[in-house]
C-alpha cells in the first residue's frame, strides 16, 4: 500500500497519546481522512462543520483538560478559518497544535487553486510554524511543536500536502529516505519551587502587608487548596480574573468574585484598597484600579516569567508550580491578627449578592437575563461545566452563576470570540463524557456557528444549548429540531424551570430558545450601593 505523509502524521499523534483533533479534512483519495479512518480505534477525528469551531474546540479542549488540543483544516480558506480559535488559544495561553494542508510542492509558486503561504499566514499566532517538504521530518516535527506548545502554553503549527509521498531510492540525494534528527514523543514539566531565597523574600513582603489581596487567574487551576490555605493565613479576600472563575468556589467565605467590568464591586474595592497583592497566575491589569499604583507592592507568582505583565519596582516574583510553591510558601507566613480588611470585603459581598438579586427578578417580560442564568445555576448539577459565549453574557454568567461543587467553567478570555459557547461546550463533553455541559449563549452568536449544533447531534453528545434570544424572531428551537436535537422555546416566566428541566433531563443533545429584554445590559461592576 502507497504511505501518504499523512500516515506517519497521524501515527505519531497517537505516539503522544492524542485520542481527539478536530477539523474539516478533505476528500482526496491520499487525504488525512482516511488516515484517521484506520487508525479509528486510537484516535477520532470529530467533522466539524465550520473549521472556525475546529480551531475553538481545540483551544477548549487544551482548557478542560490540561491537556494538548489538536485541529487540522485543508488549504486555502479551510486553514485561515482556523485563525480565530488559534488566536483564543495564543491569548489565553493553551497549547493547541493546528494542522494545515499546503498545495503539493511541485504547484508551490503557480498561482495554482488556493495557494496560500501558510507558514507566513500563521507566523503571528504560531511560535513553532514549519512548512513539511519531505515526509521524514514529520515526526520530528511534530515532537517539536508539542513540546513548544505544552512548554510555552502557544500554539504551534505545521502545514504539509496531505499527499506527500517518500521518495524512492535513488532519485536524488536531498529527496532520498534518510533520517530526521532524533526526537521521542515525551514532554517533561519544569521543576517546581523557586529557590529558598526568593522564597523568604516573597513571605517577608506578604507578612509587611496590612491590606492583603490575593488576585487568582487561571495558572492558579488546581492548586484550590493551596489558595485557601494562603488566604487563610493572610487574612485576604481572594479576587478571581473571570477564567479562573472555576478555581475557588464562589460560595466559598474568602471569595469577592471576578475581577473587572464583569465581575464583583467588592473584587474591585479589594483591589483598590490593598497595599499589598499576592498574584497567582494571571497578567490581569490590577494596577489600573489600584488607589496608590505608585504604592501597591505584589508578588507574582507564575509558571512563565512571560506571563507576567504588570510588574512594579516593589514586586518580587516567583517562577515555578503554583501548588508546590504555595505549599513552600505558607510555613513562612504569619497569621494576621487583623481582619478589618478581610471583613470589609465579606461585608460588601454581601451587599453585592442582595442587589445581583434584584436583577433576577421573575416579573420582567421578556424575560431579563439574570434570572434565566440564575434558573440555570440552580438546576444544574453540581459537576456542570458551562461553556460561555463572549460579550454580556459572559457578565451574566460571572455574577448569576456560581461555580460551586466539582463545576467548571470555560470562556473565551483574552480574545473574547463571540461564538465560543457551543464549541467549547462540544469538546468539553467530548473530553468528560460523564458530566453535565452546559453552552450559555446569545442568539447573536449562535447565529455564526449554529451549525456546529450537527457536530453535536453527529457526535450523540448530550449537549444542553441555553440560548438567551433577543431577536424576537423564527424560533432557533425549530433548528435544533431539523438538526436532530431536541428543541424547547421560552416565552414566558413561568415555563422556564419545566423546558430547563426537559432539556437537562434529556439523554441527548437540548436547546432551550428563551426570549429575554434585549435592551437590559449587565450594571457596572461600581456604582451607587455596590
Amino acid at each position: 500500500m502507497r504511505e501518504f505523509a499523512s500516515e506517519p502524521l497521524v501515527r505519531r499523534l497517537i505516539d503522544w497519546g492524542i485520542d481527539t483533533v478536530f477539523g474539516r479534512p478533505g476528500d482526496g483519495p491520499e487525504g488525512v481522512a482516511r488516515a484517521f479512518e484506520r487508525h479509528r480505534d486510537a484516535i477520532r477525528l470529530v467533522t466539524v462543520e465550520h473549521e472556525e469551531a475546529a480551531g475553538l474546540m481545540a483551544s477548549a479542549w487544551a482548557k478542560a483538560t490540561g491537556r494538548i488540543g489538536v485541529c487540522l483544516a485543508t488549504s486555502g480558506p479551510g486553514a485561515v478559518h482556523l485563525l480565530s480559535g488559534l488566536y483564543d488559544a495564543k491569548h489565553d495561553h493553551q497549547p493547541v497544535l493546528a494542522i494545515t494542508e499546503s498545495p503539493r510542492t511541485r504547484l508551490l509558486g503557480t498561482g495554482f487553486d488556493q495557494e496560500l503561504c501558510l507558514d507566513k499566514v500563521f507566523a503571528d499566532v504560531a511560535d513553532y510554524n514549519v512548512r513539511v517538504h519531505v515526509p521524514v521530518q514529520i515526526p520530528a516535527m511534530v515532537d517539536i511543536g508539542i513540546g513548544n506548545a505544552m512548554a510555552r502554553g502557544s500554539v504551534s503549527h505545521i502545514t504539509l500536502p496531505w499527499g506527500l509521498e517518500p521518495a524512492p531510492d535513488g532519485s536524488g540525494p536531498w529527496m532520498a529516505p534518510a533520517s530526521a534528527p532524533p526526537t521521542a514523543p515525551v514532554f517533561v514539566a519544569d521543576p517546581g519551587v523557586p529557590p529558598a531565597g526568593d522564597l523568604e523574600r516573597a513571605a517577608a513582603l506578604l507578612n509587611r502587608g496590612g491590606r492583603v489581596a490575593m488576585l487568582v487567574g487561571v495558572g492558579g487551576g488546581g492548586s484550590t487548596n493551596e489558595l485557601l490555605a494562603v488566604a487563610e493565613v493572610l487574612g485576604s479576600p481572594i479576587v478571581k480574573s473571570l477564567p479562573a472563575k472555576a478555581v475557588v468556589p464562589d460560595d466559598h467565605p474568602l471569595c469577592t468574585g471576578c475581577a473587572g467590568a464583569l465581575g464583583s464591586g467588592p473584587s474591585q474595592l479589594a483591589l483598590r484598597d490593598a497595599d499589598t497583592v499576592l498574584v497567582v497566575g494571571s497578567n490581569y491589569p490590577y494596577r489600573e484600579t489600584a488607589g496608590d499604583p505608585e504604592g501597591v507592592s505584589a508578588v507574582h507568582l507564575a509558571t512563565d516569567l512571560d506571563r507576567i505583565t504588570s510588574h512594579g519596582p516593589n514586586d518580587l516574583t516567583l517562577v515555578g508550580d503554583v501548588a508546590e510553591t504555595l505549599q513552600a510558601l505558607l510555613p513562612l507566613l504569619r497569621r494576621k491578627q487583623d481582619h478589618a480588611f478581610l471583613e470589609q470585603a465579606r461585608d460588601g459581598m454581601a451587599a453585592w449578592r442582595r442587589r445581583i438579586e434584584l436583577l433576577e427578578d421573575p416579573a420582567g417580560d421578556p424575560l431579563r437575563p439574570g434570572f434565566l442564568v440564575r434558573a440555570i445555576d440552580r438546576l444544574a448539577s453540581d459537576d456542570a461545566v458551562l461553556c460561555c459565549d463572549s460579550g454580556p453574557m459572559a457578565s451574566w454568567s460571572a455574577r448569576h452563576f456560581d461555580v460551586r461543587g466539582g463545576r467548571g467553567y470555560l470562556i473565551s478570555a483574552n480574545l473574547a470570540a463571540m461564538p465560543s459557547g457551543l464549541p467549547y461546550a462540544i469538546a468539553a463533553q467530548l473530553a468528560s463524557p460523564g458530566r453535565q455541559c452546559l453552552a450559555l449563549i446569545t442568539s447573536e452568536g449562535f447565529g455564526r456557528l449554529m451549525a456546529e449544533l450537527r457536530t453535536a447531534t453527529g457526535q450523540r453528545l448530550p449537549v444542553k444549548v441555553l440560548l438567551a434570544d433577543t431577536t424576537m424572531a423564527a424560533s432557533f428551537a425549530v433548528w435544533a429540531d431539523a438538526s436532530g436535537a431536541l428543541g424547547l422555546r421560552v416565552e414566558s416566566a413561568r415555563q422556564l424551570d419545566e423546558a430547563l428541566g426537559l432539556a437537562l433531563g434529556h439523554d441527548g443533545p437540548a436547546l432551550v430558545d428563551v426570549l429575554v429584554d434585549p435592551s437590559e445590559q449587565p450594571p457596572p461592576a461600581l456604582s451607587a450601593g455596590a
